[in-house]
């Protein structure tokens, strides 16, 4: 019964981490579309905030110690589909810590990166994600 419970709390986390993985990027692009400064922008900054707060950070730390419960649970520790996933899901929490960074350096009026290269980054999670889902399902090794 454990199994069931840990299951469904890790697909509703990764869901919520998700959803804020794909959302804050582009909230950055609609905030790099805002005037420098202005009040806009400022609301920007409080949008992305709580979003870090509020879904991205919180849904991380649940993903984390469930998802490890259930791959001891399951004695997939040794398997390597499990080393695979768990490279990805590595890349992935990188990736989640260089967009909350990002979202303080957008926050400072630092804008580094073009719209098309937020766009281009928002990509990232979707494609680590479909990977994993195969690598989960398939155990192709």
């Amino acid at each position: 019964m454990l199994y069931y419970w840990l299951k469904s709390a890790h697909i509703i986390f990764v869901i919520f981490w998700m959803a804020g993985l794909f959302m804050l990027p582009r909230f950055f692009v609609y905030h790099q579309e805002s005037a420098e400064a202005s009040e806009e922008a400022a609301k920007w900054v409080e949008r992305e905030a709580k979003l870090i707060k509020i879904i991205l950070n919180p849904a991380i730390i649940v993903v984390w110690v469930v998802g490890l419960l259930l791959a001891w649970h399951i004695g997939a520790m040794q398997e390597g589909w499990f080393h695979a996933k768990l490279l990805f899901v590595l890349g992935l929490s990188a990736y989640h810590g260089w967009i909350v960074g990002y979202a303080k350096k957008l926050a400072r009026g630092e804008r580094k990166l073009t719209g098309k290269q937020l766009r281009l980054f928002n990509e990232v999670p979707g494609i680590a994600t479909a990977i994993i889902v195969v690598l989960v399902v398939a155990k192709p090794f």
